[in-house]
């Protein structure tokens, strides 16, 4: 066999390869997804570990007080998740009704400067209660996952009591061990400083929305706020998504004028947060490509659902950094890279191919 068929068949085993992994991982995506959860609820809670561990706390019982806190603040969430998602489930035939006749309101509105829509025909094809349980539908598929939630936490606790063991094993168990224990603390550097800020600005979203829905008066804006913070975590569609239900529970509350005012909320928020301060704060950024955020989005979201599309990012940066350290894989990560991160790469001074 000579070199050129060589590298095809290389190519086509690994391309088969890739396949079957990603099949084995969308068959097991039950068992997948809470490990992930874990993993990166284990990844957040090992800095607070250690600084407790500082002040000459004990391990364990610096763990079984981040668990702790894990558990209240997720019981706040789902609690006012739950009553508000139930309030709306119940009043949700009665927004049914309201919002077809503020459809038609609109057509008649738009008649008058001569756009004339059939009624029957658009009401056939948009059911306007459809766009406004997309965002709860969301939120319910994360809280399925979380229905795992004592096996979850006996992941995480079992993580973090291993955790100080790793760097010995990847000495013992890996050649060139330094070169691998600095790729760990560059992966979890990188997660932890994401999510940390993503967290901040994500909360921030959530309170400046909810307080303003509030202000207006439109209805359940606990709910909406909260979802502002949850769904902020998904790149560049979660604020569309979190705003389309707000925006239509507002429309079906004071009409028009108060649908209108909703949506200059979403949107000043998301233009001074998502625009301006987050990026600000994050500076360089991940190194990831806006084109490559959403294509992680979609894949992952296909691949794991809800929790998939809220660890794209995560899950997408583990990918980046195997392919970075892999001689055949790098050419890969460049193709990932955000423009100013490839400006900045010294090895792009030589071809990678």
């Amino acid at each position: 066999m000579n070199l050129p068929e060589a590298q095809t068949t290389r190519v086509l085993v690994a391309c088969a390869a890739l396949v079957v992994i990603l099949a084995g991982i969308k068959a097991a995506a039950t068992i997948v997804v809470p490990f992930l959860l874990a993993l990166f609820i284990a990844i957040i809670c090992s800095p607070l570990i250690q600084l407790l561990h500082r002040w000459h706390l004990p391990k364990m019982l610096a763990i079984l007080l981040v668990i702790l806190l894990i558990l209240v603040v997720g019981t706040f969430f789902a609690t006012i998740v739950g009553q508000s998602l139930t309030d709306l489930t119940r009043n949700m035939p009665e927004y049914q009704v309201r919002l077809n006749a503020a459809v038609l309101q609109l057509l008649n509105w738009l008649a008058e400067y001569h756009l004339v829509v059939e009624p029957r025909q658009l009401l056939s094809q948009i059911n306007p209660g459809s766009a406004m349980t997309l965002a709860t539908n969301l939120l319910a598929g994360l809280g399925t996952m979380l229905t795992n939630t004592l096996l979850i936490l006996l992941i995480v606790v079992f993580m973090l009591l291993e955790a100080h063991s790793i760097p010995a094993k990847i000495k013992l168990g890996m050649q060139q061990p330094e070169q691998k224990l600095q790729q760990v603390q560059r992966f979890l550097q990188s997660v932890n400083r994401y999510i940390a800020i993503k967290t901040m600005m994500s909360a921030l979203t959530g309170v400046v929305v909810g307080l303003m829905l509030w202000l207006l008066g439109v209805s359940y804006p606990l709910l909406w706020g909260m979802l502002a913070f949850l769904l902020n975590y998904i790149p560049n569609i979660g604020s569309i998504i979190a705003a389309v239900p707000a925006v239509l529970v507002a429309l079906v509350d004071g009409g028009l004028s108060l649908a209108f005012a909703t949506t200059l909320v979403f949107v000043a928020v998301n233009l001074l947060v998502g625009n301006m301060l987050e990026p600000r704060i994050m500076g360089r950024g991940l190194g990831l490509s806006t084109l490559v955020v959403f294509l992680s989005l979609i894949f992952w979201g296909w691949m794991l659902g809800t929790v998939g599309m809220l660890l794209s990012i995560p899950l997408t940066m583990i990918v980046k950094i195997a392919l970075e350290n892999s001689p055949n894989g790098r050419w890969i990560a460049v193709l990932l890279d955000s423009e100013e991160q490839t400006q900045q790469r010294d090895d792009l001074k030589k071809p990678l191919l």
